[in-house]
C-alpha cells in the first residue's frame, strides 16, 4: 500500500490557515530549502504539549482532527500529533511523505516500537523531518547522510543498527531514538499513542509539559507550573507559578488559552514527562 497518498490532500482554506499558523506565507515548490523553513516555522509556531492527556480531551488519529487541533484550535500536541499534522500540511504543497516509526531511547536502551513516529521527505534525497520530539534537531538531516551533520541544536550523526536498515539517531553523541525504514499508516500508531495517553506507566502520565523554540532560538518550557527559560547559549531561569500566572504563561509563550490548568494524574509530579521536551 502507498502509505504517502493514503489521505485526502487539505482542501485549500484550510492549507492556507496552516501556513498562516505557522507564519509561512509562501513556501514555493518542494525543495530541501523549503522542508527547512516549514519545519522550523513550525517548531516556533505549533508547542510540544501533553496538555489533552490530562484535560481528558480524546486524541484522534485522523488527519482531519490532527490538523484542526492545530490550525483552528491553537495547540500543539506530542508526536503523533504534531507529526501526523505536519505530513498532511507536506503532502498538500506537494512533498512525497511517509510515516516512520521509531524507539525511543531511555538511557542505553531503546523503547517499544511505535515510540515515536517521525517522518521521512523523498526529495533529491531523502530527509529526516521531526517536529514532534520536542527539544531536536531544528532543522531536517540528511537520512542518508552517515557523516557528523551540522543544526543550530547541536552535532547530528545517524549510525547503522543492525541488519534491517535502522538507524540510531543521535544529538551530540546521545542517542535519541532508533528510527525504522519502513513506512506504516497513521492507523498503525494508534494503539502505542493511546497507550502513552491512558497508562499510568506512560511518560506522558508523569506531569504536564509545554514547550516551544522561541524567536531568538532559545525555548521556553512549562512544566506543571514552573516556567523554564532557555537561552540560546544554554542559560537557564526557572521559575515556580501560581495557578493563574501558569494559565497567564500557556497565553504568553504558546497561544494556548485553557479555563483551568491541566493536573497531571500522578499528584505532585511537576518535572518534564519526556526528555526530549
Amino acid at each position: 500500500m502507498d502509505h504517502e497518498n493514503a489521505y485526502e490532500e487539505l482542501p485549500p482554506a484550510v492549507r492556507a490557515a496552516y501556513l498562516e499558523r505557522i507564519g509561512v506565507p509562501d513556501p514555493g515548490a518542494p525543495s530541501a530549502a523549503g522542508l527547512a523553513r516549514l519545519q522550523e516555522a513550525h517548531l516556533r509556531a505549533v508547542p510540544f504539549e501533553n496538555l489533552s492527556v490530562h484535560l481528558g480531551e480524546p486524541i484522534v488519529l485522523d488527519p482531519a482532527a490532527l490538523v484542526a487541533k492545530v490550525v483552528d484550535r491553537r495547540r500543539g500536541g506530542f508526536c503523533y500529533e504534531l507529526n501526523g499534522a505536519f505530513a498532511e500540511l507536506l503532502r498538500s504543497l506537494g512533498y512525497r511523505v511517509s510515516l516512520l516509526a521509531a524507539r525511543v531511547f531511555g538511557g542505553e536502551q531503546p523503547g517499544p516500537p511505535f515510540d515515536h513516529l517521525a517522518l521521512r521527505v523523498d526529495l533529491d534525497e531523502p530527509w529526516l523531518a521531526d517536529v514532534g520530539f520536542g527539544r531536536f534537531t531544528r532543522l531536517p538531516v540528511r537520512l542518508d547522510g552517515r557523516a557528523e551533520q551540522s543544526d543550530p541544536h547541536g552535532t547530528v550523526l545517524l549510525r547503522p543498527y543492525g541488519d534491517d536498515g535502522d538507524l540510531d539517531v543521535l544529538l551530540d553523541g546521545v542517542p535519541q531514538y532508533r528510527i525504522g525504514r519502513r513506512p506504516y499508516p497513521l492507523a498503525d500508531f494508534v494503539p502505542t499513542c493511546w497507550w502513552h495517553a491512558t497508562s499510568p506507566k506512560s511518560p506522558f502520565a508523569r506531569g504536564t509539559t509545554c514547550s516551544m523554540l522561541t524567536a531568538d532560538g532559545g525555548r521556553a518550557t512549562l512544566n506543571g507550573t514552573r516556567l523554564v527559560r532557555t537561552a540560546p547559549d544554554g542559560t537557564r531561569t526557572e521559575e515556580e507559578l501560581t495557578e493563574a500566572a501558569a494559565l497567564s504563561a500557556y497565553r504568553e509563550h504558546f497561544g494556548i488559552v485553557l479555563d483551568r490548568l491541566p493536573v497531571a494524574a500522578s499528584a505532585g509530579t511537576s518535572g518534564s514527562p519526556t526528555g526530549p521536551a
